[in-house]
């Protein structure tokens, strides 16, 4: 059980649900409230299939390049050292994403790369070898954190009136320090494998 709630916490921090509420509000904002939240819905399956294409073909992938468990640990906690940082020092500029959205979106960029990045399918990679045995657990988690995910991209209208913008950017740099403590734990996991090799 506590395999299943560190995985949806690391799953949900990388999908970011706080800090795509500005961008995902951006690019839908012309389009009446009724079909934001089936797009929003539409994306967000079409990012869970690809999630879960990612998770079980991971350890195949990672199989035929031969890697080893304290390689994956290794790289997996740099991977999420850059995506902390990029969460507590954010340069996505939401008028890009605007200006390069003329019609309504479908799959990019609000499925790909928003929800189901490449940062998220690289961990969903290296947490299927990871947790090999226990595959059961990873689908779990990663269905709870995408439910969470897709419940404040609904509700997005609510969440920002109840944060505002400034408050919901502080949570995010929060959830980018809780992620560097964890990719830290991940790598230092991982090297002391490697020492005692």
């Amino acid at each position: 059980m506590a395999e299943i709630i560190s995985t949806t916490i690391l799953l949900t921090l990388i999908m970011d649900p706080l800090g795509n509420l500005p961008i995902f509000m951006s690019i839908l904002k012309k389009l009446e409230p009724k079909r934001q939240k089936i797009i929003v819905i539409r994306e967000m399956i079409i990012a869970l299939i690809i999630m879960l294409l990612f998770l079980f073909m991971g350890e195949k992938i990672l199989n035929l390049l031969d890697l080893q468990t304290e390689t994956v640990s290794i790289s997996g906690g740099i991977i999420l050292f850059f995506i902390a940082l990029q969460m507590i020092f954010p340069s996505q500029d939401i008028d890009s994403y605007e200006d390069s959205i003329n019609e309504e979106p479908f799959l990019v960029p609000l499925a790909i790369p928003l929800v189901a990045g490449p940062s998220l399918l690289a961990t969903l990679m290296l947490l299927s070898h990871q947790y090999l045995h226990h595959i059961s657990y990873l689908v779990i988690s990663l269905f709870m954190a995408w439910c969470f995910t897709i419940t404040i991209l609904l509700l997005s209208s609510f969440f920002l009136r109840l944060f505002g913008a400034k408050s919901t950017n502080v949570l995010e740099r929060l959830m980018g320090l809780i992620l560097i403590m964890v990719s830290t734990q991940m790598f230092l996991d991982g090297f002391r494998v490697w020492l005692n090799h």
